[in-house]
């Protein structure tokens, strides 16, 4: 398949061609050709695409970020309106803030601008199956190709490594795709094999709180599945509950439970060291807080999960609940290796300054 997208001008003079040593601009017409090819997408949609992608937009949560991951940040040539906006909760956008920042434009929150995008004019979209419009609608309405990816919320499930192998057809960069996915599998890897021995009975129950979702949430919120925990398959008291996903518990329940071991999300830290002020018997009332059994972890989920900090977490978390299995992880060197080859840089140190390390918390303090 062939496409035309420009025509180049020739002037016959006397009997031979030569080249015009001037020709106006607006007479200017091209053509050289473009090979095309097939991509499929996440939505299995059949999807034509330029043979060399140079451009594109993202559309919806997670489509940017694993660009990123994927190393395709140079590509991109329209953001989200959140990606202009400065902050550390999301590594990808704090990496290539100054780059961002200064892009046009091209959506909110999933929501397409549709103008915006035909005057940025990207070779291809890439968009998240989370984002609120039709694959085929936003395709038809901007005559630019549309290609779908799943996408993740948690850690390390099937969506995430479909959408690292979409992005290296689609962008040309299948080594890429290659060798991030075997450094995931073997990360998936060493922590299963480090836990697989442990029976659920022998592990510390833990409870981990101040998870975001739809905004910061105290003590109260928890999460089934907890990304990090399932990882390690940590003996997490929110699975006990039926409930799926994130969500607010009944403070009493906490304390019947009173887990042995306790993780804090800064993003919920302010909340509950408020809470403590007016309700620190409570607190106190709990063996984690009165024996310094409460750890850090750093938010990972901001506009869905950040990948890079919630396998930070988990090993943070597993050097806690398995010290013996765990023994030679020094967590900062760990964190910086998944960072590097995340993010192509370690900002670790940066998220220290800002407060965001992982230690020990005293909760009210």
């Amino acid at each position: 398949m062939k496409k035309y997208v420009a025509v180049l001008m020739v002037c016959v003079m006397g009997l031979g061609l030569t080249a015009c040593e001037k020709v106006e601009s607006s007479k200017e017409k091209v053509v050289l050709e473009q090979s095309m090819r097939i991509i499929t997408d996440g939505a299995n949609r059949q999807v034509e695409i330029p043979e060399t992608v140079e451009s594109i937009v993202c559309v919806g949560v997670g489509a940017l970020r694993y660009t990123c991951y994927m190393e395709g940040e140079d590509l991109v040539v329209g953001v989200e309106d959140y990606e202009t906006k400065p902050g550390m909760s999301r590594l990808y956008n704090y990496m290539n803030f100054e780059q961002f920042s200064q892009l046009p434009i091209t959506g909110t929150n999933g929501e397409p601008f549709v103008e915006e995008i035909i005057n940025v004019a990207p070779d291809v979209i890439v968009m998240s199956a989370s984002a609120l419009v039709e694959a085929d609608e936003l395709q038809n309405k901007t005559g630019i190709p549309v290609v779908v990816v799943p996408g993740s919320d948690t850690t390390l499930d099937d969506k995430a490594y479909k959408t690292i192998r979409i992005m290296g057809e689609l962008y040309g960069k299948e080594e890429r795709a290659e060798e991030l996915t075997n450094y995931l599998k073997d990360i998936e890897d060493d922590l299963a094999t480090r836990t697989e021995g442990i029976a659920m009975e022998d592990k510390p129950t833990t409870y981990v709180c101040g998870v975001s979702f739809k905004g910061a949430h105290g003590f109260e919120g928890t999460e089934a599945g907890y990304g990090p925990f399932e990882l390690i398959d940590a003996n997490n008291l929110a699975n006990t509950t039926g409930q799926k996903g994130a969500f607010d518990i009944d403070l009493e329940q906490v304390l019947a439970w009173d887990p042995e071991i306790i993780f804090v999300d800064f993003n919920g830290m302010k909340l509950i060291n408020e809470d403590y002020a007016s309700n620190a018997e409570f607190y106190n009332s709990l063996t984690a807080v009165k024996e310094g059994r409460v750890y850090s972890q750093i938010s990972f989920r901001s506009s869905a999960a950040n990948l890079d900090t919630a396998l930070a977490d988990a090993y943070y978390a597993a050097t806690i609940l398995y010290p013996e299995q765990f023994a030679d992880i020094d967590i900062e060197v760990k964190t910086g290796e998944i960072f590097e080859e995340l993010l192509g840089e370690n900002p670790y140190e940066d998220l220290k300054e800002a407060g965001y390390e992982f230690r020990s918390i005293t909760i009210g303090k």
